[in-house]
């Protein structure tokens, strides 16, 4: 049975706000996601509409163990970082990480125009982050994520 109509992507309703702990949620600031696979209620991948304002950064750098992550860029200029390597990526380009494969990406929009993407990732449970920049790492549980120290004491 069909529960949804197509509609356009910018009516879901979107989000400033990040699950990061601080001081890095903060650093999200100029990203707004619209999470289309939610408003669907997709289970087994999401999709998400995302924009970033000029300066604006993807996520931190991070790699996923269990779940893949793709990326479509829709319109404007980001710089693609993975690793220590930088890509300038225009739109029509894409990416993508495979689950478990160490190569931290992050996407940075050092452009005067926003930049818009489609962020794409299956959703394996049990999913841990790493964030190789940062002393940080997520757990995906059944209650959310939960964020700790890379020595594993919580935030």
């Amino acid at each position: 049975m069909i529960t949804k109509k197509p509609i356009s992507a910018r009516e879901v309703s979107g989000s400033d706000r990040s699950v990061y702990p601080e001081p890095f949620a903060s650093m999200m600031k100029g990203r707004f996601k619209r999470k289309l696979g939610e408003f669907f209620g997709l289970q087994n991948f999401g999709v998400n509409l995302t924009e970033l304002a000029p300066g604006g950064i993807s996520a931190l750098k991070h790699y996923h163990l269990t779940q893949d992550e793709f990326i479509y860029i829709v319109s404007g200029c980001p710089t693609l970082l993975l690793d220590d390597k930088e890509f300038s990526m225009s739109p029509g380009d894409c990416f993508g990480v495979r689950a478990g494969e160490k190569c931290g990406a992050q996407l940075k929009n050092g452009s005067n125009e926003a930049v818009v993407y489609l962020e794409v990732g299956d959703r394996t449970a049990g999913d841990i982050v790493e964030y190789p920049d940062d002393d940080l790492k997520a757990f995906d549980t059944e209650s959310g994520w939960v964020f700790t120290h890379k020595n594993g004491d919580k935030y």
